[in-house]
């Protein structure tokens, strides 16, 4: 089985190295770019399945690039994991709202950051259970196709919010705490990200439209799908 490819778009030479080292010795096969240039030509020249990004790069801004490979059809679907000094509460958002499927702030544990990695990647294969379609309401999940409709009309989820949604609707009616969400969808639970999994679901709200309202928040605990008042 060939190695999972993962590309280091980090200027500072010693932390790309760092996070080289760490994820070879998990098993990876690692790139690194100094530069989104030199990053977009690795892109090209062979699709990544995963991308780290550093956010502060000398010929671009990380969310422009992030934003970009979101747009193209060819690298949309390759998840991203932010990494960047810019630790503030609006950045984290704007990057979840760009598409990244997590977001680590320097500095950071080359362990914890090489879970985070495996726990993305483990997503991309997509719920195991043995019920292939849910339908709530006027949304149907098709865990093999891997397409949401709303009332009929095909939405757009990136990988994050398709199992995000995918672990309410699995769990119709029943409450999913907050870390309970960032368990079985990111993959590990770390205190303080908490407001990852708020961000994500007010994200899946607005793609779901009208029926959106059907995510409920469970005040202090988490969320649950359930029609009717609140």
């Amino acid at each position: 089985m060939s190695k999972e490819t993962v590309l280091i778009v980090e200027d500072e030479k010693d932390i790309a190295a760092l996070i080289a080292h760490h994820l070879e010795g998990a098993g990876f096969r690692t790139v690194t770019a100094g530069s989104v240039s030199m990053a977009s030509r690795a892109v090209e020249r062979h699709l990544p399945d995963l991308i780290i990004l550093d956010l502060m790069l000398p010929d671009m801004d990380g969310m422009d690039f992030c934003r970009d490979l979101k747009r193209r059809s060819k690298t949309g679907h390759i998840p991203v994991i932010m990494v960047t000094a810019r630790g503030e509460e609006l950045d984290r958002v704007v990057g979840l709202e760009l598409g990244a499927d997590d977001y680590v702030v320097k500095p950071f544990s080359p362990r914890e950051l090489t879970l985070r990695v495996k726990a993305v990647l483990r997503r991309l294969k997509g719920p195991k259970e043995e019920k292939k379609v849910l339908s709530h309401a006027r949304i149907v999940l098709d865990t093999e196709a891997h397409w949401v409709t709303v009332e009929d009309e095909k939405v757009d989820l990136t990988l994050t919010e398709f199992k995000l949604l995918y672990e309410l609707m699995a769990n119709e009616g029943r409450v999913r705490s907050r870390e309970t969400l960032l368990n079985n969808v990111w993959g590990y639970t770390f205190e303080g990200y908490e407001r990852t999994v708020d961000t994500h679901i007010q994200r899946l709200r607005r793609k779901l439209g009208e029926q959106g309202k059907i995510i409920r928040t469970v005040r202090g605990i988490g969320y649950v799908i359930r029609e009717g008042r609140p």
